[in-house]
């Protein structure tokens, strides 16, 4: 079947259905991020800026890549030479 015609008599219905497609299904992620932050904000109280809470609520959050990565080959580099 050819449906150009759909498109030409409901061109908004298309663009509406394109959208909802690329709605997300629900809003966890964000859920999480405000649990997280929280968790991180009572612990460290007021001791740090607002950036650096923002950094390592991304890290939280983002714990399933962090556990991933390799330090052994940074570790080494920022070490300083001994004299």
């Amino acid at each position: 079947m050819n449906f150009e015609f759909l498109y030409d008599i409901y061109p908004y219905v298309n663009i509406a259905l394109r959208m909802y497609q690329c709605c997300p299904v629900s809003n966890c992620s964000s859920e999480r991020s405000f649990s997280a932050l929280k968790r991180i904000k009572s612990y460290f109280r007021l001791r740090m800026t607002d950036e650096r809470l923002n950094s390592i609520a991304i890290l939280n959050i983002e714990s399933d890549i962090t556990k991933g990565l390799d330090y052994d080959d940074h570790s080494l580099k920022a070490r300083k030479m001994n004299m």
